[in-house]
């Protein structure tokens, strides 16, 4: 097939690489002439594993171009993919959705002839509806522009796999279409995704409010189950127990499941923090502020932990780190990603910093993304730079890199072998063996 992805960010340009991986001829759209050429050159922003591999054999195969013309696109492809960003409308919890509304103004006038709008941006429920409605105004009897929605459920560091092996896919078609029998996006996505769907993957066709739902929803529960282990591990932490073993205990229930209940410093990036906000204002603009109040309560557990973190380090100090020497493990809100967006590692740094201790940070992917949010801390080449004469180490990011540090050679780097795993992910034998202090949330102290 022939289609467009229009937004080549990290959902855009993943999604449009993955459809030149299952043999579709594709034209990625956006409005930035510099990303437009990083991308033909087959560079990519960001750090994601596999993908740029993947643009850069796509764009010399010919099966991936990219263009900043919304007439091309017009031209090229009856199907079309919106995958631009929803942030945080500053000031509000709401989601942005100028970004969304903005591909609807700048392609639907160019069309002629029958055309499917498939939206994967993460929107409030009821976008969609409002999309058909302006197409509708905006194509009078020169084209017919249905919007459907199938929502993107991809995790940073596994988003090339989650694309092309997903666990689920979702349709959300326009209910007034297909009962009069005028919906081709059904057929469209069917026939887009069929290697995926020969493999058996669950396709779940609803009603588009219910697709727009899925995301949100997803995201909130895990969201949810993050929050409940943090809290959990409040507790755990004022009467000695060993949250990581409470979590082993409960996970082996098949009702709960062991995933995600992983105690720390709590969730980030910019998709949960986010997409919780959002379904919760927009729960409030539909009457039902009550049924999402509780995600209030799962947001305030989550930064609590990054208040307890830095509450530690500072009790380490006698209550006051102003001088002191700290290393921050971490700089991404996961590993395997460059993505800072309220990252839990790199609002700890900068609390640090504002409350005068002399901050060391080093992260794998993420240095240059940390930079333009903190450009005050100190950004070092390596964990041996990092560590070299602090007071006390922070692991803030579960980096595979950071779990095996030796502790007997870090050990010899430190002025003071005191560790705080904000992650749960060190050997906390070997490092108590190494002569390390070694404090844990929800784990207590484990002294040498």
């Amino acid at each position: 097939m022939r289609m467009t992805v229009i937004g080549t960010g990290y959902l855009g340009a993943t999604h449009a690489a993955c459809m030149a991986e299952l043999g579709h001829e594709v034209l990625g759209v956006d409005v930035d002439p510099n990303k437009i050429e990083s991308l033909e050159k087959g560079d990519l922003p960001f750090y994601e594993p596999g993908l740029p591999e993947l643009v850069r054999r796509h764009v010399e195969s010919g099966k991936l171009r990219f263009t900043t013309d919304y007439a091309e696109a017009a031209e090229f492809a009856n199907l079309h993919f919106i995958g631009v960003g929803t942030p945080q409308i500053k000031g509000s919890h709401a989601a942005d959705i100028s970004y969304v509304n903005a591909v609807i103004e700048s392609l639907v006038p160019k069309l002629s002839g029958d055309h499917v709008i498939l939206g994967k941006s993460t929107v409030p429920v009821g976008t969609a509806a409002e999309l058909q409605k302006r197409c509708d105004e905006l194509t009078g009897e020169r084209a017919d522009v249905e919007v459907a929605w199938n929502p993107e459920f991809l995790r940073e560091g596994h988003a090339v796999d989650d694309t092309l092996r997903p666990d689920r896919m979702v349709l959300g078609l326009n209910r007034e279409r297909v009962a009069a029998g005028t919906s081709r996006a059904e057929d469209a996505a069917r026939e887009c995704f069929a290697s995926i769907l020969e493999t058996d993957t669950p396709f779940i066709v609803s009603d588009l409010a219910t697709a727009e739902l899925v995301k949100v929803s997803a995201n909130a529960f895990l969201a949810t189950k993050i929050s409940f282990i943090n809290a959990v591990s409040e507790i755990c932490e004022t009467t000695g127990a060993d949250v990581t073993v409470l979590a082993d205990a409960i996970g082996l229930d098949p009702r709960i499941g062991r995933k995600f209940l992983n105690a720390g410093l709590g969730f980030g990036g910019g998709c949960l923090p986010k997409d919780i906000r959002a379904f919760s204002a927009r729960a409030g603009e539909l009457g039902a502020d009550q049924a999402m109040s509780f995600l209030r309560e799962v947001d305030a557990i989550n930064m609590r932990r990054r208040e307890k973190m830095v509450g530690l380090v500072k009790e380490t100090f006698g209550g006051n780190a102003l001088g002191h020497q700290v290393a921050v493990l971490g700089a991404a809100f996961k590993p395997n990603s460059d993505d800072v967006r309220d990252s839990p590692a790199l609002s700890i740094a900068g609390q640090l910093a504002l409350a005068g201790a002399d901050v060391r940070v080093y992260d794998p992917q993420a240095m240059g993304n940390a930079r333009h949010v903190f450009p005050t801390l100190d950004y070092r080449d390596s964990i041996e730079d990092a560590l070299r004469g602090v007071e006390v180490v922070i692991v803030a990011t579960e980096w595979d890199d950071f779990r095996q540090i030796d502790p007997v050679v870090a050990g010899e780097w430190v002025a003071d072998k005191r560790v705080i795993d904000g992650r749960n992910c060190l050997p906390v034998e070997d490092w108590v063996d190494a002569g390390w202090d070694v404090s844990c949330l929800g784990r207590g102290v484990t002294p040498q």
